[in-house]
């Protein structure tokens, strides 16, 4: 049996519901890399096996 809360749903509101760690703004969701960006901070914080990792150390910093 399928738990229906742990769907694609699930997972894209619990991403909404982060912030970023250096400014506590917006996020948004990059599916095709896998990151969730803060245009604000200029990082890309990455998901790894589906955890978003919210280290400002860990982050990429957009071009």
């Amino acid at each position: 049996m399928t738990d229906p809360t742990t769907g694609p749903e699930h997972d894209r509101k619990m991403l909404e519901a982060l912030v970023c760690p250096q400014t506590r703004g917006p996020l948004t969701y990059d599916a095709s890399a896998q990151e969730l960006v803060s245009k604000s901070a200029g990082l890309a914080y990455p998901i790894r096996g589906g955890i978003p990792i919210m280290l400002i150390d860990e982050a990429r910093r957009l071009d």
